[in-house]
């Protein structure tokens, strides 16, 4: 039974929790949580200061003693917001390191959505139904659009309630002309979105992580007709609740049942995003749930050990998904683009005693397939560089950016060039993934001369092995010639042997 451990580092807390994976499905066995309020001054300064940064590797440290307790197999770290935005990032990043041995990643708004939406879709409740889905943090404010299980679009807006409340919020209670000003700020970030999330037709709105759950539980506690355990918070109650929460003094406002001791320091900031969210995009209300980041960081977890589980078929169609948008986008011939990648595939399962190559270099493989032309689409000259720009920087979904960085490399070198350890792509990558990159390159160049004419000449490829080396015979279509692609072919056998030093030979059936 493996047991995985998710960590959020978040602009306002830090969260932890441990499960085990038990028959494909995750177990809870340790859950942990504390506001640092990381995030506090660093969205109007610039940097994190001294004392959040302190606060929060020490609420590491504790969550690192409890994975080394439970056994966790496989710990991921993930930092959000005020990350993103800090000049100081690199030293907190340090400094975690240095006292857990943690390599956190600083995720982008859009892999936070789509971890969030994984999160909540591997839990059997949500429905098929158009849904959006809110997660207000500390610094932003992540927007899903989900149906029947699969991502419509995502949006990351300013709108965390630790920043609005450092940006707008300055006396206690809040001033008129503060709340006006925030109010402002917030309907134009909204009124950006609002328009695709109307015509999205949302049934259903999901809302997690702290604010939602404070909002779920003063609107419980505030109702005075008795129906208290009611889940949804709708659009009249949020207006009110906003209103109120904002002409409230702090101490008042932690008087509220369900509101803590420090979120009620931002919850003013926060229930306005709500009201607005609610109102501007024409919605009844919202319910909360429980499950969020860390439940999507556990799921992506469970599915790279198990790709049969739940969650493991659902990135596998995020990233189907992801990779076919991004074909369109940029102009890319899909038929050829599937030829190549078949090519690649057949190639990776001929030539196994071969490359030995780990078996999730297939699936990076086939995605290099897909996306090596994208570069056509800034310039045909330097395409190579433009689509190694384009992939390693695009979000396409379910790739961590590890993951982007190594398809990037391997659709890279398809010109006349060939990787060094000083060029920039080979030196970006983790240097045990470097050997088998250099492999993979190797095999997307032979897929690619194999449909060099874009006439699929080749109806059938052979691979032999032979005492003298390896032997490629192609079987042409009828009435076709496959000179072109020998060319091709033989260009690449003198690299073939330096790679994987064996001979390559070419015939023709």
């Amino acid at each position: 039974m493996p047991t995985f451990a998710a960590v959020d580092i978040g602009s306002n807390s830090v969260r932890l929790k441990i499960a085990r994976l038990t028959r494909g499905r995750l177990r809870p066995v340790h859950e942990d949580r504390e506001v640092t309020r990381l995030g506090e001054g660093a969205f109007r300064s610039g940097f994190l200061t001294p004392e959040s940064m302190a606060e929060t590797v020490k609420v590491l440290r504790r969550f690192h003693r409890a994975a080394q307790q439970l056994v966790a197999d496989s710990v991921r770290v993930v930092a959000t917001s005020a990350l993103r935005d800090a000049r100081n990032s690199q030293a907190f990043l340090e400094w975690v390191r240095s006292a857990t041995g943690w390599k956190v990643e600083i995720i982008s708004g859009v892999e936070e959505a789509r971890l969030i939406h994984l999160g909540l879709v591997s839990s059997p409740r949500v429905d098929a139904s158009p849904t959006l889905m809110i997660d207000l943090g500390g610094g932003s404010c992540e927007l899903t659009v989900s149906s029947r299980g699969h991502i419509r679009e995502t949006f990351s807006l300013p709108l965390g309630a630790v920043r609005l409340t450092d940006e707008f919020l300055r006396h206690d209670p809040p001033r008129k002309g503060e709340s006006e000003r925030l109010r402002g700020f917030v309907a134009r970030e909204v009124d950006r979105v609002a328009a695709r999330i109307v015509a999205a037709k949302v049934k259903n709105v999901i809302a997690t992580s702290g604010t939602a759950a404070a909002l779920a539980a003063a609107a419980s506690h505030l109702r005075k007709n008795g129906r208290q355990a009611r889940a949804l918070v709708s659009r009249v109650e949020m207006t009110r609740i906003a209103k109120r929460l904002t002409r409230l003094p702090v101490a008042e406002r932690r008087k509220i049942e369900g509101i803590g001791p420090r979120r009620a320091e931002i919850i003013a900031a926060g229930a306005m995003v709500y009201h607005e969210l609610l109102d501007r995009c024409h919605l009844k209300g919202f319910r909360y749930s429980p499950l969020g980041l860390r439940d999507g960081l556990l799921a992506q977890m469970a599915a790279e050990y198990d790709r049969s589980t739940r969650s493991g078929k659902q990135i596998e169609s995020e990233r189907w998904e992801s990779i076919a948008h991004a074909v369109a986008h940029y102009h890319v011939d899909m038929k050829h683009a599937l030829d190549v990648r078949d090519s690649a595939m057949l190639l990776f399962s001929a030539l196994r005693p071969v490359h030995n190559l780990p078996p999730e270099f297939r699936e990076w493989l086939a995605a290099a397939a897909m996306l090596y032309e994208v570069g056509d689409y800034v310039n045909r000259n330097g395409r190579h560089r433009h689509a190694y720009y384009i992939i390693s920087n695009s979000e396409i979904l379910g790739y961590s950016p590890r993951q982007r960085r190594l398809i990037a490399a391997i659709a890279r070198y398809l010109g006349k060039s060939r990787p060094t350890t000083e060029d920039g792509a080979m030196k970006a990558l983790d240097p045990a993934d470097r050997a088998g990159v250099q492999k993979a390159i190797l095999l997307l160049r032979l897929a690619r001369a194999l449909n060099l004419g874009r006439s699929r000449a080749v109806q059938k490829v052979r691979v032999r092995f032979h005492a003298a080396g390896i032997r490629l015979t192609l079987l042409p279509r009828r009435r076709m010639g496959v000179d072109l692609e020998l060319w091709a072919i033989e260009k690449d056998c003198a690299y073939f042997r330096e790679v994987f030093g064996r001979e390559l030979s070419t015939a023709v059936a």
